[in-house]
């Protein structure tokens, strides 16, 4: 096969297939099984080595779309697992034509259209969380590369604090700067926490039970003890397991008293405040001096894409500025988001997220979540009701916790291997797929409703289909 030039002409022929193929497997995605029993086996035909000629862009697509049992319908109404969304039809198509104009979207020059729509989008977003609108922002890959954005401005501030310029001298000179959580603490908070160079060692999990609340006390101990010196006050807006919110007003008030900063995990709670419903969850929120979410998760569109709002843009600048001659920084108005975030090329996901906020606007989205909240409460309902079924904790938000404790089991150990086993039940079932988790140290499901596409009846067989293989 020549050089791809040579068949410019397949690119239509390529286009069409794609498409046909894609309708097809969303038009099915309300009704197919979310993960093919196959599709370990299916994988297995991608082996062998590089080809010398490759056979063009047509038969490579036909190989692959071969393939697609292989495929798991997370986009689709009935993946529960990982609080994942999926894609609006104006967040899809607006993805799609982001492919196909192929703008890096860190440079203003290099995409006024990309970059602009970012600008809007951020503070469409902030409107919607009702957050101040004079916050900085910048889109991101999701909630890990948001709370690195979110960390290093943090890292920046304390750095002034202490009189050091941390960009330019490193972190050699730097005392450590404590974190103070609770346990609610994600796993991606982690990682930021560890390529900022923060060190994991100086998080503190202050927890006053064994589901990770947040022990406020200890934590105005611990600040009090710090006499002044710079910390970060790390709340988090919507817990994996169980959907609980930490005391973030409490929070908010102690870090002002004491000096720190306060960083806010909304990675998919900070959409509560879309909702008056739901809003006083994350009060105190808009005093935050960070505040970061996932967009690949309750804003439903396709992966991938988070955003991190800082109180001052100046620390975004601070943290991820740079200049070269052939590389505009941009300014105030015209903003280069490469100099705003981690990435300096970066996919134009701002065209998705403009487009599914023009779409359905603010109505919309507060439809959305207090649907998806109302259903985790339906089938936290059905699990209270189920005889065989112990629901662990309330289903505040979208997120319902919950285990088998069939009838005469008592042992703690038999217990979770009975939940271990039917969590892979469910997996190798899928019908719908949500998986195991370690809650108060009890092996136990937490199944997420976060897909726009979601129904009554999608929600239903999260407790249906449980019971039936338990039964099994």
């Amino acid at each position: 096969m020549p050089d791809p030039l040579e068949r410019k002409d397949e690119l239509s022929a390529t286009l069409d297939l794609v498409t046909t193929a894609a309708r097809a497997f969303l038009e099915e995605l309300d009704e197919a099984p979310v993960r093919d029993p196959r599709a370990d086996d299916v994988v297995d035909a991608f082996t062998g080595r590089l080809p010398e000629s490759g056979d063009g862009a047509v038969a490579a697509l036909q190989e692959l779309l071969e393939q697609l049992p292989a495929a798991t319908r997370s986009a689709g109404p009935r993946f529960f697992h990982f609080v994942i969304g999926g894609g609006t039809p104006a967040a899809l198509g607006a993805d799609w034509l982001t492919s196909a104009l192929d703008q890096n979207n860190g440079i203003w020059i290099a995409s006024p259209l990309g970059a602009r729509l970012e600008q809007v989008a951020l503070a469409w977003l902030l409107d919607l969380f009702d957050l101040p609108a004079g916050w900085g922002g910048v889109l991101t890959t999701g909630a890990t590369m948001a709370n690195f954005s979110a960390v290093a401005a943090a890292r920046h501030w304390a750095g002034e604090q202490h009189g050091l310029d941390i960009e330019r001298d490193g972190l050699a000179g730097m005392p450590a700067v404590p974190i103070f959580t609770s346990g609610y603490f994600h796993a991606s908070a982690e990682k930021a926490v560890a390529m900022a160079g923060l060190g994991t060692g100086n998080v503190h999990r202050l927890v006053s039970d064994a589901a990770g609340r947040l022990d406020l006390a200890e934590l105005d101990r611990s600040l009090k003890a710090l006499g002044g010196k710079p910390a970060i006050v790390w709340a988090t807006a919507g817990g994996v397991d169980n959907g609980d919110f930490d005391p973030i007003d409490a929070m908010a008030d102690l870090a002002a008293e004491h000096g720190a900063w306060l960083q806010v995990d909304g990675a998919f709670g900070l959409f509560a405040r879309s909702s008056p419903a739901l809003a006083p969850l994350g009060r105190g929120i808009e005093r935050a001096q960070s505040v970061i979410a996932d967009g690949h998760k309750w804003l439903n569109v396709p992966y991938d894409c988070g955003f991190a709002f800082v109180h001052d843009a100046r620390y975004l600048h601070a943290a991820f500025g740079g200049s070269a001659p052939y590389l505009p920084a941009g300014t105030e108005t015209h903003p280069s988001y490469a100099f705003l975030g981690p990435e300096m090329s970066r996919r134009a996901r701002s065209l998705a997220v403009w487009a599914t906020l023009r779409a359905y606007g603010r109505d919309g989205y507060r439809a959305l979540v207090e649907r998806h909240c109302a259903l985790a409460r339906r089938v936290a309902e059905q699990v209270e009701r189920a005889p065989e079924l112990e629901l662990l904790a309330p289903a505040v938000l979208n997120v319902v916790c919950f285990r088998a404790h069939p009838e005469g089991v008592r042992d703690p150990a038999e217990l979770d291997r009975v939940n271990r086993e039917l969590g892979e039940a469910v997996v190798a079932d899928g019908r719908i797929l949500f998986g195991t988790t370690l809650y108060e140290g009890k092996v136990a499901f937490r199944p997420a409703i976060s897909n726009w596409r979601t129904t009554e009846a999608d929600a239903d067989l999260i407790v249906s289909v449980t019971r039936e293989l338990l039964a099994r």
